[in-house]
């Protein structure tokens, strides 16, 4: 069960990981889950503290993953048409074969959100598209960080206790 449970764990710190670009899966909350697996196995003694503190930095993030692009959009003059339009843009430079086709998408989307939007204004639809996606691309940051530092906690413990589990 152990074995199954460390696997499981580390298959969701993964998940975490590629959660932090991924608008639908959520990232930091994935990982959480991952270390309260590890910390369920019968060799890791339980550490409330480690699980409360990293469960309240995953659900602050969570948060945050809402307000940051929002406050980005709303800074430059964007509307909600340039938040949706990251999204999408997002999600369908993430599914093309183009070399970082996420960022590019994620911009594009906004901008062309923005023109939909207001059409006669491309200077201003630039600069929302452009606070849109700083925005996305603070959030993302943030939220791969805690990810990775999930990740290093995981591989810690697992290093701790290797002689007890392999």
């Amino acid at each position: 069960m152990d074995t199954f449970l460390l696997l499981a764990g580390f298959l969701l710190i993964l998940i975490g990981i590629v959660g932090s670009f991924i608008p639908v899966l959520p990232g930091p909350p994935t990982g959480w889950a991952g270390l309260l697996l590890l910390y369920l196995t019968s060799v890791i003694p339980m550490n409330w503290w480690v699980l409360g503190i990293t469960l309240g930095v995953a659900i602050i993030i969570t948060i945050l993953d809402y307000i940051i692009p929002a406050m980005g959009t709303k800074k430059s003059g964007g509307t909600r048409y340039g938040i949706w339009g990251t999204t999408i843009g997002l999600i369908i430079g993430l599914l093309s074969p183009i070399p970082l086709g996420f960022l590019i998408g994620a911009f594009l989307g906004a901008f062309i959100g923005e023109m939909i939007y207001d059409s006669k204004d491309p200077s201003r639809a630039t600069k929302a598209a452009f606070g849109s996606f700083l925005g996305f691309l603070t959030s993302t940051f943030i939220k791969l960080t805690v990810s990775l530092i999930f990740l290093g906690l995981f591989i810690s413990k697992v290093w701790e206790y290797k002689a007890v589990f392999f």
